[in-house]
């Protein structure tokens, strides 16, 4: 029995009438992700980053042409261009991205990484990954795909 169990059990108690079945599933996914948002925050500060400097980095790490505008950015971050733009000017700062003019269309800026930035996305990267194995070395290689799947459907239908 973990906590969620004891909160299902006393709303049952206290609400006999109300299915209280989806708070095993949506209490348990919320408590995992603020778990899981402490343990990426620490590991990303120890490369100097927070979260947000790394979903710009890996944003334009993982782009095949190695260059996103600030819009694109933005979108792929789910937040406003304001924000967005604040977080491309810490990294400049830190020399960790490079803005450019796009040489096809002198009207739009494109953000690259700086080596230096290449070389602390990866590092964080490589962290965040040996993390996330760690805690999935508990669920056996079978069980993790039909995981996968499910929480794949659920976050669709959530995001429709």
């Amino acid at each position: 029995m973990d906590a969620v169990d004891e909160i299902i059990d006393g709303w049952q108690r206290v609400m006999p009438s109300e299915d209280v079945e989806p708070m095993g599933v949506f209490s348990r996914i919320s408590r995992l992700a603020q778990r899981f948002d402490a343990l990426r925050r620490n590991a990303l500060a120890a490369h100097g980053l927070q979260l947000g400097d790394f979903d710009v980095l890996s944003a334009i790490r993982r782009c095949p042409d190695g260059a996103l505008t600030a819009g694109q950015l933005a979108k792929e971050n789910l937040v406003t261009s304001g924000t967005m733009t604040n977080r491309i000017d810490r990294l400049v700062a830190r020399g960790l991205v490079a803005r450019s003019t796009d040489v096809a269309d002198a009207r739009i800026v494109r953000v690259q990484l700086r080596p230096e930035g290449r070389r602390i996305v990866d590092a964080a990267f490589v962290e965040l990954l040996r993390i996330e194995h760690e805690l999935l070395g508990s669920i056996r290689d079978a069980d993790r795909q039909p995981l996968v799947d499910r929480l794949r459907e659920l976050l669709a239908r959530i995001e429709a």
